[in-house]
């Protein structure tokens, strides 16, 4: 997974429906999501000035498209690639 944060977007929007758990995880670390908790197959990140919280789930070692999109929602609406 690319470090650089307009990368990882366009990584995870060309492949929205076979996207790994993990690499949904990294990529919440890459900008500035800390990992709150997780109870089975579920994690939870939130970041500071951020109001939603992204609930990612583990499907098999993928990930949901629907938290996909709404953690690249979250980046467009509150301008993360520009920090």
């Amino acid at each position: 997974m690319p470090e650089n944060k307009k990368s990882v977007c366009e990584e995870l929007k060309r492949n929205l429906k076979n996207v790994r758990f993990e690499t949904l995880c990294k990529a919440a670390n890459i900008f500035g999501f800390e990992f709150k908790r997780g109870k089975g197959s579920h994690r939870i990140f939130v970041k500071s000035g951020v109001r939603e919280i992204l609930n990612f789930q583990n499907v098999d070692g993928k990930a949901k498209p629907y938290p996909v999109k709404q953690f690249l929602k979250v980046v467009e609406k509150y301008k993360l690639l520009e920090n």
